[in-house]
């Protein structure tokens, strides 16, 4: 698999593109497609790019995409799903022509396999799950035909009828095509069409108990809706073949599927399954934790719309499968907030400084700049006292050379306001911790200058003791420690390199402005990272979420 990075240049047209240029140049008529989910679990960052590129071809070349749920499994599919993929279109910035359901179209795919029924294409199979997968063949040696294949039509239509009945128990028979035992292409060997589900279905409730498969009802369900350009990913192109035979078959409009590569994104698992069983056995904090590749996750976290799209943008569609790098996606992710997002100060690891020639009783209102990126964005101000926190890490007592920020007898800037020099450390006479700085402030060094005009290399940032405002920290990193977490050894699985420290909780003190923020508001902590505020906060505690590092400091782990 080839790796992809960040310094990718400008693309030209992707194939994809290519091939609806030609269809429109060919007189093709308006641009069809859809973007056909099955409501078993949340979306994820791979369903983020098939929704950028179903829903953005329609965009660019005046077409339609429909949301169309692939809803033929009872068993796996709820409601709950159905909303959540319905809010993350939205969110992402799109919006469908039509909403449509492969439920819809029941009825006529069930009339549709009475004709393959008619037509002497296809017929009742007695035998079980296991039987038919055993009788199936390999790919050098054929199959065996079912001793149930040679039924007449006329017990076919019984039979089918009565399965839809609900006379039969699960698993007791199955409709399949009959084609070729011996084709090369094993989906061709009499694939199943409708199997037996004594389920509810979450919209036609107990009205049916047989249920089409995926390739029945799939191909089915774009002629229906005449859709031009059926997209799917590279799994789906050994499908294809049979995609075409039940159109063909059952002469209805001629949609055509076409496939790209799915994406794969290091330290990520991309399995709805795998991912289910992380949200039931508490590995995580359901389908929209931060650390899941969800698309409900990343919004908690703090990703954007535009993120994701200029990340889908980026990775491109390609004809091969290939591994893009975390580093892409956290990329994007910071491009676009360093233009959106507001800055605010904030401490993680704090040290109490006390500027000891500033009034006790005093405050100074510093005026601090919202976004460099952003002129519109404005001023606030942020109350500045005697007493104010730092970050421990921006103090030392015993320096390298290249160490610019505060230490004893040296000057540092507070950001937007003085320069400040350490006189005192004082410690903790039982432990020997350092627990406080005692500095100078220059009263004339406000906006840059100085009293003197010298000049200090080093800038930190701050919050006031009286008016701090304190919250929980919730700091992120990859769920997983490997690479491909699916790169196991034999007795091992996914869940062994799940990442320990994928997240951090810690106390943080911000400046009071942050005690209004909304609820998914996202901010620049300076110097710290990109934090949003979770749902999880209440009157009580607020409660934020790294998004990403400001700097890639993931890439310089490895």
């Amino acid at each position: 698999m080839e790796e992809i990075t960040k310094d990718a240049p400008e693309r030209s047209l992707n194939f994809i593109e290519e091939i609806v240029e030609e269809y429109i140049a060919g007189g093709g008529k308006e641009l069809q497609t859809r973007f056909p989910p099955e409501p078993n679990g949340y979306l994820h960052i791979g369903h983020a790019k098939s929704i950028c590129l179903n829903f953005g071809l329609a965009k660019r070349y005046g077409g339609k995409c429909n949301l169309r749920f692939d809803d033929t499994n009872p068993v796996k599919e709820d409601v709950e799903y159905v909303d959540s993929i319905k809010q993350d279109i939205k969110w992402l910035g799109f919006d469908w022509a039509l909403e449509r359901y492969a439920s819809d179209y029941f009825e006529q795919l069930y009339d549709w396999g009475v004709e393959l029924i008619r037509k002497g294409r296809a017929y009742v199979d007695d035998q079980t799950q296991e039987q038919i997968r055993a009788t199936r063949g390999t790919i050098t040696e054929p199959g065996t035909n079912s001793p149930w294949r040679d039924r007449s039509i006329e017990e076919n239509l019984d039979l089918f009828a009565r399965m839809r009945g609900g006379e039969f128990e699960e698993g007791s028979r199955v409709l399949r095509a009959k084609i070729d035992m011996a084709h090369p292409n094993m989906l061709f060997r009499d694939p199943i069409l409708y199997r037996i589900i004594h389920a509810s279905h979450h919209r036609t409730g107990d009205k049916w108990c047989i249920y089409p498969m995926y390739d029945f009802a799939h191909g089915q369900s774009d002629s229906i809706e005449r859709v031009t350009h059926s997209i799917c990913t590279l799994e789906f192109a050994v499908h294809r073949p049979l995609y075409d035979w039940f159109i063909e078959e059952l002469g209805i409009f001629p949609s055509h599927q076409y496939e790209f590569a799915r994406l794969n994104l290091t330290y990520t698992i991309m399995s709805k399954r795998k991912l289910l069983l992380l949200v039931q056995e508490g590995y995580v904090n359901g389908w929209d934790d931060p650390r899941m590749p969800t698309i409900s996750g990343m919004r908690r976290r703090g990703y954007t719309p535009a993120a994701i799209r200029a990340f889908a943008e980026r990775v491109g569609v390609a004809k091969r499968d290939n591994v893009i790098d975390l580093g892409l996606l956290e990329f994007s992710v910071r491009e676009d907030l360093n233009r959106a997002a507001q800055r605010r100060m904030a401490v993680v690891n704090p040290l109490k400084v006390v500027i000891t020639n500033f009034s006790n009783c005093s405050t100074e209102n510093i005026r601090c700049v919202n976004n460099p990126e952003d002129e519109s964005a404005g001023t606030r101000e942020v109350p500045l006292t005697r007493e104010i926190y730092i970050e421990r890490d921006d103090f030392m007592e015993d320096p390298p050379k290249k160490f610019f920020r505060l230490s004893p007898g040296n000057e540092v800037r507070l950001r937007y306001a003085y320069l400040i020099r350490c006189d005192e450390v004082i410690r903790d006479p039982s432990t020997g911790e350092i627990v406080e700085l005692h500095c100078t402030y220059d009263p004339q060094s406000a906006g840059g200058g100085s009293s003197d005009g010298r000049r200090v290399k080093g800038v930190i940032h701050w919050v006031s003791v009286p008016t701090a405002v304190e919250a929980e920290a919730r700091l992120y990193s990859t769920l997983f420690t490997k690479e491909n977490p699916d790169d196991c050894a034999p007795d091992k699985t996914f869940l062994d390199h799940l990442n320990p420290e994928s997240l951090v909780v810690s106390r943080i003190l911000m400046e009071p402005s942050l005690a209004s923020a909304a609820v998914g508001e996202t901010f620049q902590f300076e110097r710290i990272g990109y934090f949003c505020k979770d749902a999880d906060s209440t009157d009580g505690g607020s409660v934020f979420n790294r998004t990403v590092t400001l700097k890639d400091s993931w890439g310089k782990q490895q």
